[in-house]
Order: C-alpha cells, then structure tokens, then sequence
C-alpha cells in the first residue's frame, strides 16, 4: 500500500500517479525509474517536450490514405449498388402498391355494386318475363283460345303496325294531354285545399260531411252526369278526371298535416316563427311524404277514369281505341292499345317515385 510519504517523494520526482490508482509493486518487480515514460496511459514529465503527432497527409500505416492516388498496377474496385440504390426499388414497388390498392378497391366495389343491380334487376323483371312466355306458350299449346288471347308475338306486331303509321302515337298524345291536364288541376288544387283544413279545425269540422259524401262517389258513376251538364267535348272528359283525382290528394294531404310532429310546431312557435314561414319550415317537409302518396294513387286514377271516359263519346283516345278495336273485332290491336296504358301508368309512376326523393333528400331512411 502506497503511503503519503511515498506519493510525496515520487511527486518531486516528476513521476504522475498510474491511471489505475496509487499501487505498490509487487515484490520481485523492479520499481519504476523516476525518468521513465510509463507506456500507457502516462502523462509526459513536466518539462518534457511532447512527441510529434503523425501529419495526416503522410502515410498511414495501414496503407495508402482512402483520398490519395492508388498504386499503380492496382484493380479498380468492383462498383457495387449503394444502400441508397438498394432501397430505391423497394420503396417504388410499394409507392406503386400503394396506388395502385384504391383503384383495385373502387374497380371491385364498382363489380359488386354492378352484380347487385343485375340481381336486383332480375327479380324485379322474373315475374314479368314469367308473364310474357306464359302469354306466348297458352294460346299457341291450345290452352286458350287463340281467338280471344292471342299470342304476345302478335300483339307485338300489331302494336308495332300502329306506331309505325301514326295512330299510337295520335291516340296516345289526345290521352296524355286529358290525363295529366286533369291531373294537375286537381293536385294544384287539392293540396293548398288540404293544408288549410288539415291546419284550420273549424273549416275541417264545416267540411267534413261533405267530404265523406263525395269522396264515397264513385268517379264513372257519376260519368253521365259531367256529360250532360258539360257535354261529350273535351270538357267533360278533364272534369271526370279532375274529380277522381282530388280525393286522394285532398285526403292524404289532410292527414299528413294532423299528423305533423307537434314537438317541431312548438319549436318552431317558441321561436316566433309567422305561420307562413312555419308552414314553409316544417308543415311542408313533414307532409312531402304522405301528399305524394296521394299524388301517386292519383296518377293511376287519372289513366284508370280517362280510358273509361274516352270509351263514351270520344273520337282519339288510347281508350278509343280500345273499344274501337273490340267493335273491329282487332284483337290484337286492342291488347296493344292495354300494353300502351300500362306502360304509361308505369312511367308515370317512377317519374313520381323520382320527383318525390328528389323533395325527400332530408329524410333518414329506414332500416
């Protein structure tokens, strides 16, 4: 163990402390001489001069230094792809993953959105197909008679002999424009009619037995009479249509405002909100489904009364046509005149399905 007398004397002697810590040499070992350099680790005596370090331009003794010259004779080395070149092509097939994953994605949802279409599709129109190889395999295996039931193939031809040469077309336009000429009066009447007894009660209690006496009418029962007072003219014709048209109109339109959502009216009154601008706010959207029930129901009416008052003293008609061709003994074309009533009903139908959503878009649907 080193004591303080022997750090002293080695301190004047110019000798630094070993790194290690103050030791003591083993015994055998020859004690360190006060000028020696210890080999690692030392510090240089004080006074000493302190060794040169290497110039960094001067030869290294590994070799030649990695910027200067190479020997002569010495093979260029191989040029191997970098770390950087390395990553390139990984990270470009997966930046092309990438893009191309939202595209293979909306191109499958398109095809599965596709197949739904075409299986919806097919449902809705198996019934129909259904119908029309029945129509064609009865009357030609003999199940009914081909004179009064023709085959669809022939009514197919007759329809197309009467739109080639005009008449569908002239007896179709006559009918459009009674139909939809009555049907509208009657909406645009039946409607605001309907909002102010729905709203007033008082107006719908002085109304109501009226209402249930005309609405308990039939339409064609009372065909004669708008022909005697009005005339077999065109007059009579639209006037039958605007009165089978009204009720279902006139009736939903009531029940859809009775049965508006009386939290919103209050709502809406709390806020000061003149009865204009509540009609406009909520009265109207929340009966927006229920009219246009109506309104529907009353599409069908139209055509439905229309084609029954053609058939009473009516020169054009789809309706006209009809009964000409039974007194014609036409079968076929009388089948074509039915085909061409239905698929205006149809249409007529789906373009008010369409309007409807159209003036429904803030509904949430239903499950």
């Amino acid at each position: 163990m080193t004591t303080g007398t022997d750090t002293t004397a080695r301190a004047a002697a110019g000798l630094a402390t070993p790194p290690g810590g103050l030791t003591t040499p083993a015994a055998g070992e020859p004690a360190p001489r006060p000028d020696a350099t210890p080999a690692t680790g030392g510090t240089a005596p004080a006074g000493a001069p302190l060794p040169k370090a290497p110039s960094p331009s001067g030869p290294s003794p590994s070799g030649p230094s990695p910027s200067g010259p190479a020997p002569a004779g010495a093979a260029p080395a191989a040029a191997g792809p970098t770390p950087a070149a390395e990553g390139t092509a990984p990270a470009a097939a997966t930046a092309k993953g990438l893009a191309a994953g939202p595209a293979a994605t909306r191109t499958t949802s398109a095809a599965r959105a596709a197949v739904r279409v075409l299986k919806a599709a097919a449902l809705r129109s198996a019934a129909v197909l259904a119908l029309v190889a029945l129509w064609e395999v009865a009357p030609r295996a003999g199940l009914v008679d081909a004179t009064f039931l023709p085959p669809i193939s022939e009514v197919a031809v007759a329809w197309w002999e009467l739109a080639g040469d005009g008449r569908l077309a002239d007896h179709t336009q006559a009918s459009l424009v009674r139909s939809l000429g009555g049907f509208a009066i009657a909406v645009a009447v039946a409607v605001p009619l309907g909002l102010l007894i729905g709203w007033y009660r008082p107006l719908a209690d002085f109304l109501g037995p009226l209402l249930e006496v005309f609405r308990n009418t039939a339409a064609l029962a009372l065909l004669p009479v708008f022909v005697l007072l009005l005339g077999i003219g065109e007059t009579s014709k639209v006037s039958i249509v605007v009165y089978a048209c009204l009720w279902p109109v006139l009736l939903n339109t009531i029940s859809a405002v009775r049965n508006a959502d009386p939290t919103l009216i209050r709502l809406a009154r709390s806020m000061d909100l003149s009865t204009p601008r509540l009609f406009q706010k909520v009265i109207l959207p929340a009966s927006v489904p229920a009219v246009f029930t109506g309104i529907r129901l009353a599409g069908a009416v139209s055509i439905l009364v229309l084609v029954a008052a053609e058939m009473i003293g009516a020169k054009a008609g789809l309706g006209y046509l009809i009964n000409a061709s039974q007194f014609n003994f036409a079968i076929p074309q009388m089948y074509a005149g039915i085909i061409t009533i239905s698929a205006i009903g149809v249409a007529f139908n789906q373009l008010l399905v369409t309007v409807e959503r159209r003036l429904s878009v803030w509904r949430v649907p239903t499950a």
